[in-house]
């Protein structure tokens, strides 16, 4: 299949930090949204794009414990958002269009990776319902502020794990059979590159622009199970199990190696700041970025191994970007949705 996935050579690296990509950069006057911006890699998207003048507004699904861990960052402010929650999800783009705001970045960055089966409201499972149907209904919420902006980008966080497979097309939630949750997780990330590329196909005439990118391996961020509000983080994998695996080291701390992937919170936030702001991808949309440069298309699928002899980068590959597929999975997601 014809496909963009070509590197551009941007002069960045898997070690550039978010603050490197945007410097130089002025975006004063632009509004951003970033979802769970106040954690992890979230926090130093929201960090590098206020430091280029964007003013950022963090939607999380509690503001007032955001808003302490943004304290002192210039032009932040929070929002409530549930993503498990259509009604939350509703409200705030509901919010934004009566702000009569343009926005011109939209980064879907918020997640939950692993843990037991839990399922929302309607019945759908965790990591398809918040990783990418809320993701998926706030942008068409706000589709008529990106529209008003002239020139938007929308930059959905995805992961290596979309290598692992495509959508269970027959049964996306889980409802017979086993529940495996990196098979979830891999699902709703696949979900995430191929919305980036039918949003990019829809709306790219309307001046918004679509990319889906993986931040690398950025261990000790918030990244692990759905927890319920106030509950503390525990890890999804034993220090045992990362230590095999080469992600922690022999005392359990984090090891830091960008070109094997295992980056810092300011390195693994820098490809979403990258896809949002860089003038590099002007006239290119519909793609899957890691270490600040588009991905090859590997087409030789095999599901990542990390931490084994030969490690398989976490390049895209064709399940996840294929047209019909993006097609598909948009339709079905306005059902899931009720649009």
């Amino acid at each position: 299949m014809t496909h963009r996935q070509h590197p551009i050579g941007t002069g960045f690296t898997a070690a550039s930090t978010a603050l490197e990509v945007v410097e130089g950069l002025d975006l004063s006057g632009k509004q951003a949204v970033v979802t769970g911006g106040h954690r992890g890699i979230g926090l130093e998207t929201t960090r590098a794009l206020s430091a280029a003048g964007a003013h950022v507004t963090v939607a999380a699904r509690n503001p007032e414990r955001a808003a302490r861990a943004l304290a002192g960052i210039e032009r932040v402010e929070t929002a409530p958002l549930d993503l498990l929650d259509p009604a939350s999800v509703d409200d705030f783009a509901a919010r934004w269009r009566a702000s009569r705001r343009p926005l011109h970045i939209l980064v879907n960055n918020a997640g939950i990776m692993g843990g037991d089966l839990v399922r929302d409201a309607r019945g759908y499972e965790s990591h398809f319902a918040l990783n990418h149907l809320g993701h998926f209904q706030l942008t068409l919420g706000l589709y008529p502020a990106l529209r008003a902006a002239h020139g938007a980008r929308v930059v959905t966080v995805s992961s290596g794990a979309q290598r692992i497979c495509g959508i269970r097309w027959d049964d996306p939630h889980f409802t017979t059979g086993g529940y495996e949750p990196i098979v979830a997780y891999a699902q709703s990330k696949a979900a995430n590159v191929l919305f980036s590329v039918e949003l990019d196909r829809r709306w790219s005439t309307d001046g918004i622009r679509g990319y889906a990118v993986h931040p690398g391996i950025v261990h000790g961020t918030a990244l692990g199970p759905l927890l319920a509000e106030g509950e503390e983080r525990t890890p999804w994998l034993s220090t045992d199990e990362l230590r095999a695996m080469g992600i922690v080291d022999a005392d359990g701390r984090p090891v830091r190696d960008p070109d094997r992937e295992l980056k810092t919170p300011e390195q693994g936030a820098s490809t979403s700041v990258f896809a949002a702001t860089s003038p590099l991808l002007d006239g290119i949309g519909g793609v899957y970025l890691m270490d600040n440069d588009i991905s090859p298309l590997d087409t030789d699928p095999r599901p990542i191994a990390f931490g084994t002899e030969q490690d398989i980068p976490s390049t895209v590959v064709p399940h996840s970007i294929d047209p019909g597929s993006a097609r598909r999975l948009w339709e079905m997601s306005e059902r899931l949705i009720g649009r």
